[in-house]
């Protein structure tokens, strides 16, 4: 697969750079004085760092374990996703586990509460900076972009309630304490990232308007979606309509709404959320 970089490439790498220092501030400041167990990979390279240390005296650093296992998803989703978005993720969880390795650990406050509420709010927000990037932190989140594009539907939550079992193995070896503040940890970091994230949010746009062609092509110069045309009636006027019906990514929602205020400043528009689809439904795959 032929991949190429961009001007616009070279922004997502920047940007990559400072959520992948974001993240391991975090780590390094709260997860690590707060003894937590972030989601996905972090939490599990985290873990079996914990239990190699406890229960074999093997001192196996966070960021080495953390490398090797995203390497492994990386190998194993190298041919379901875009080359450049895991080139990218690549580059990203790389820099995490070589900053976690040299920003120093800090403790900013002792209460649990705080360290949780503050530290999944940088957690996600260093995801969600990456995952608008067109990049991702690896690991689960493979997983689940993958588990997106095949269902056509936000799959992060998926990944929280998977989550679970790390922590009851981090409550039953280290103490209950640590793997419930881990929860408000996780959730408020996926949180986060649900609402930065909109790549996977569906939107339906019904329109009501009198010149349907018009507004058909500007929403196929806009993005690659079909839109449905019904002959309606207004029940006040008696007057014959055209009701248009699409579905869009909620990432595209401004651009469409746009281009159907130019093609009719009269339009009648209603936007809802769609939790998902079942059947035909194009979507624009990572690069």
């Amino acid at each position: 697969m032929k991949t190429s970089f961009t001007r616009k490439d070279i922004m997502s790498i920047l940007t990559v750079i400072l959520s992948a220092f974001i993240y391991s501030i975090g780590m390094n400041v709260f997860v690590n004085s707060g003894n937590l167990f972030p989601g996905g990979f972090a939490g599990l390279s985290r873990l079996l760092s914990q239990v190699l240390l406890r229960f074999s005296n093997i001192n196996i650093s966070f960021s080495i374990i953390y490398f090797c296992l995203n390497l492994i998803i990386t190998l194993i989703v190298w041919k379901k996703i875009g080359h450049k978005f895991i080139i990218l993720s690549v580059f990203w969880y790389s820099l995490t586990s070589m900053f976690t390795s040299l920003i120093p650990y800090y403790t900013i406050t002792q209460d649990p509460l705080l360290i949780s509420v503050f530290g999944g709010l940088i957690n996600g927000f260093a995801i969600g900076m990456a995952l608008r990037s067109n990049a991702s932190s690896g690991g689960t989140d493979f997983i689940a972009i993958y588990l997106s594009m095949k269902y056509n539907m936000p799959t992060w939550n998926w990944i929280l309630g998977a989550n679970g079992v790390i922590l009851v193995c981090a409550g039953l070896l280290f103490g209950w304490n640590q793997a419930l503040y881990s929860i408000i940890f996780q959730f408020v970091s996926t949180e986060i990232v649900n609402s930065l994230h909109q790549r996977y949010k569906l939107t339906k746009i019904n329109v009501v308007t009198n010149i349907p062609d018009a507004i058909c092509d500007a929403v196929f110069h806009t993005c690659r979606h079909g839109v449905t045309k019904v002959k309606c009636e207004g029940g006040y006027t008696d007057e014959e309509h055209w009701l248009l019906l699409m579905t869009i990514n909620t990432y595209q929602l401004k651009d469409v709404i746009d281009s159907i205020r130019k093609a009719d400043s009269k339009a009648f528009i209603t936007i809802n959320h769609v939790e998902r689809i079942i059947g035909n439904y194009y979507q624009k795959p990572l690069e």
